[in-house]
């Protein structure tokens, strides 16, 4: 089913009839087989960025499309109803490329985001460690300052991209304390960074995420973002952002087993009748467009807010919480709604259902989540 999208202007209309035609020419028929095969979509990531779909977030003058957020999100949805590990590796990408337009200087932001927002160079965010996950402010990746820059030892995990990326927004310790962290654009490829194998995960086999391992890295002066200390700010804002990147993937990934799963309802036959039409099965539908949809005004009132110069930190976390927990409950239903043959790899929800899951945990969990609005409404 097309969704039926308010967009704020005829541009924004096209851009989505453009995303469309490219997701369904580009990425629908090569999701299944690079999902089941576990192999990277090769050459997909520079097409997106001609398209001009790597950068809609950002400004013209660096290359950006110059989108309302809430535009690129319907981007982001509209791709991961296709696929949804490309619309998260774009996501990520986005991510990645925030600290450089937010906290660079001019000359950073020159030298770099031209060639990020076209696409040349793909990134990854590079925050978590083995053992400082949602607790972000326990990590202990050293950047110790040399004469002219920063010497990096130390491991990074569960990054999007991970030994595929051109760079890495990477964030490291300089001190002590949950000041002592700075931010860095680190290189996709220097002496002394290696990167563990995939992980073996429950979905979005076609992206890879690994480990990175630091053996004393340097980097130049040139590649610190922001001021030494700012590394736990820079990331906080950029994950508001992101979490509204994943809610937009959870919700194209929830219309998408909410369409399939309507298609065989109205398919398949059980006492004479089409299943769609038992009501049993016609209110569990209807639950689960009731969510989508409610899901999708999450998320579009926290870009909005966001695109009005607004405060939506709390916002974002709702948004990431009901979206993300919507997905996970529509592709659980969607399984339900084709039976036996749901649990099979022959129809997509049983992927769908896989994918959901983790959008529950990654940007961070959603006991998270449920943390940052509790400590909103203590204020």
């Amino acid at each position: 089913m097309t969704v039926d999208r308010l967009l704020p202007s005829q541009d924004a209309r096209d851009l989505i009839e453009l995303t469309r035609e490219i997701a369904d020419k580009e990425l629908a028929r090569r999701a299944d087989r690079h999902e089941r095969e576990e192999t990277y979509p090769a050459g997909l990531f520079p097409l997106l960025g001609e398209a001009g779909l790597l950068g809609l977030a950002y400004p013209e003058e660096y290359g950006g499309g110059g989108q309302p957020y809430e535009v690129y999100l319907q981007v982001i949805e509209e791709l991961a109803a296709r696929w949804a590990s490309v619309a998260v590796a774009v996501s990520v990408h986005t991510l990645a490329c925030f600290p450089v337009f937010t906290y660079g200087t001019d000359e950073q932001k020159s030298r770099w985001l031209p060639d990020m927002l076209a696409g040349r160079l793909i990134g990854g965010y590079s925050l978590s460690e083995p053992q400082a996950g949602s607790d972000a402010a326990a990590l202990t990746c050293q950047a110790v300052k040399t004469d002219d820059g920063y010497r990096i030892t130390g491991n990074k995990a569960w990054i999007t991209h991970g030994g595929i990326a051109d760079f890495y927004a990477l964030f490291a310790r300089t001190g002590s304390g949950s000041r002592g962290i700075s931010c860095f654009l680190a290189p996709g490829t220097a002496d002394g960074l290696t990167f563990g194998r995939p992980e073996e995960k429950m979905g979005l086999h076609a992206v890879p995420t690994t480990t990175a391992h630091y053996d004393g890295v340097l980097l130049d002066s040139s590649r610190l973002l922001g001021a030494e200390g700012e590394g736990l700010q820079i990331a906080f804002s950029a994950l508001d952002s992101g979490r509204l990147g994943i809610a937009a993937c959870a919700v194209g990934l929830a219309q998408a087993a909410l369409d399939e799963a309507v298609t065989y309802a109205k398919e398949r036959q059980t006492f004479g009748r089409r299943i769609i039409d038992h009501q049993g099965l016609g209110f569990l539908l209807a639950d689960m467009a009731a969510a989508v949809d409610s899901a999708r005004a999450t998320y579009l009132d926290a870009a909005r807010r966001r695109d009005a110069g607004l405060a939506y930190s709390r916002q974002a976390s709702v948004a990431k919480l009901v979206a993300t927990d919507a997905a996970m409950k529509v592709t659980t239903d969607a399984v339900q709604v084709f039976g036996g043959y749901g649990y099979t790899r022959e129809f997509r929800v049983e992927r769908y259902m896989r994918e959901a899951k983790i959008m529950q945990i990654f940007e961070g969990t959603n006991q998270i989540q449920r943390l940052v609005i509790s400590r909103h409404l203590a204020k």
